[in-house]
């Protein structure tokens, strides 16, 4: 008697996974190509969404707001750190991934802005186009390895690279959004 009921238990369960795996199969094979259209229109879609985008971060820019550079580096002087929105031409793009770029200071001279929270733009953003960029100047240390290391996310010469032998205390702006004028 327990032989018939572990013989039945058996086959009852062997056709409920025939069954199950059947319809599961059928229901992938219906699905599978809608599936892959969506997602190459998801990502065709994307693609557009971002050439077309002009805006990155976690903050929204108000240009309205904006201070030009000029004033932003006056306003900065003798502080440690400001909150502030300014608009100015972008110097030097990170080639590798668009984490950073550099804004001339109107004196031949550079500083550098980085994203909080590690947002990126798009690394072939040209050099002259104008930003508006929102977050915090601050006086920072930046160490030898980090400048080392900016300089080879901008391709530098290793000469370059090398020479680099003293950290740096100067200005720098840590956005939290940007705009790109297109």
């Amino acid at each position: 008697m327990k032989k018939k009921f572990y013989l039945v238990g058996a086959l009852a369960a062997s056709l409920l996974l025939v069954s199950c795996n059947e319809t599961k199969e059928e229901e992938n094979t219906q699905s599978e190509p809608m599936e892959q259209n969506e997602g190459e229109e998801n990502k065709e879609d994307s693609e557009d969404q971002e050439e077309e985008k002009t805006e990155f971060g976690t903050k929204k820019v108000d240009v309205s707001k904006a201070i030009s550079t000029e004033e932003l580096l006056a306003q900065f002087e003798g502080k440690t750190e400001m909150e502030a929105t300014f608009k100015a031409k972008i110097n030097e793009v990170c080639s590798k991934m668009g984490c950073w770029i550099n804004i001339n200071k109107g004196d031949g001279e550079t500083f550098m802005v980085r994203f909080k929270d590690h947002f990126t733009i798009p690394t072939e953003t040209e050099v002259g186009t104008v930003a508006y960029l929102t977050g915090t100047a601050i006086q920072d240390t930046i160490s030898v390895d980090d400048q080392r290391h900016y300089l080879e996310d901008a391709n530098a010469p290793q000469e370059e690279i090398d020479a680099i032998t003293e950290d740096k205390y100067e200005m720098t702006f840590i956005a939290e959004g940007i705009k790109l004028e297109k």
